[in-house]
């Protein structure tokens, strides 16, 4: 196994979807959305009180991450947090942990999660953080993960430890290959 060093950046959780319809009805005004120093990790479920808590349908995808680095590259100055990505990271490397399972311990004990499909962009991040951030965001829009034990995250260092080698120095990559392994 190997351990690698990172930072939650942000946290983010909203129990209802902001962007829904068509982009140019523009996004609903009134969501809730919160960016808490910790959130509770449900084995199975996702983070308690977000959109995607329990539905049966994301449960493979119930967690999402992003690195603050890809965001940056693809859309400069733009808030990150209009990406909608549940845990924002800094020095992690996310494409190689797709089909792999994986620990994230930011000081409460380790919280496991295997790693899924791509959390792809879609066509709001033009609306909202700029024209050709969707395609810019296109192969590192993210990774979306399943809990796989329950536990507490907080924003500040973390540890990732998994059997596969990460480069920091790659977080903000675009892949090509953007479909789960």
């Amino acid at each position: 196994m190997r351990t690698y060093a990172i930072e939650v950046v942000s946290l983010l959780v909203s129990p209802r979807h902001a962007y829904f319809g068509r982009p140019k009805d523009g996004a609903a005004g009134d969501v809730e959305t919160s960016l808490p120093d910790s959130v509770e990790i449900v084995a199975d479920k996702g983070i308690r009180g977000d959109r995607f808590f329990g539905v049966r349908a994301h449960t493979e995808a119930a967690v999402t991450f992003l690195a603050l680095e890809a965001w940056e590259a693809a859309a400069a100055d733009a808030d990150p947090h209009l990406a909608r990505r549940n845990v924002m990271t800094r020095g992690l490397e996310l494409d190689p942990l797709r089909g792999v399972e994986f620990t994230l311990d930011t000081g409460d004990g380790p919280i496991r999660f295997r790693g899924g499909r791509p959390a792809h962009p879609c066509s709001w991040m033009d609306t909202m953080a700029g024209d050709g951030t969707r395609k810019a965001l296109i192969g590192r829009g993210g990774l979306r993960a399943q809990p796989l034990s329950s536990g507490t995250l907080r924003v500040g260092s973390g540890v990732i430890t998994c059997d596969v080698d990460l480069d920091p120095a790659r977080a903000a990559d675009q892949v090509r290959r953007a479909q789960p392994i």
